[in-house]
C-alpha cells in the first residue's frame, strides 16, 4: 500500500494552501491509500476549532467539512 504524507505550513494566512493537505488526505482515503497530515508553523493554528471553522480555501469545501472526513477516516494529524 502506498503511503502519503500531506504537509501544510499555512492557516488563515493562505486558506487555499492550508486546505490542500486536507484535500490530499481525503483523496488518499478515497483511493485506499495510507495517509497522515503534518501541521507545521502557522498551520498549527488549524488545530484550534475556532480557526479551523473560519478557513475556506478557494474552490474547496470548508475546512471544517474536510476535517470531519479526515477524523472519520482515522487519519493521523501531527502538530
Amino acid at each position: 500500500m502506498s503511503k502519503i504524507l500531506a504537509v501544510t505550513t499555512h492557516a488563515t494566512d493562505d486558506q487555499t494552501k492550508s486546505t490542500a493537505a486536507f484535500i490530499t488526505a481525503v483523496g488518499a482515503l478515497g483511493a485506499d491509500k495510507e495517509v497522515c497530515i503534518v501541521l507545521i508553523g502557522e498551520a498549527v493554528y488549524l488545530a484550534k476549532d475556532v480557526i479551523a471553522k473560519s478557513v475556506h480555501g478557494v474552490g474547496f469545501p470548508p475546512l471544517s467539512e474536510l476535517i470531519e472526513t479526515v477524523v472519520k477516516g482515522n487519519v493521523p494529524v501531527y502538530v
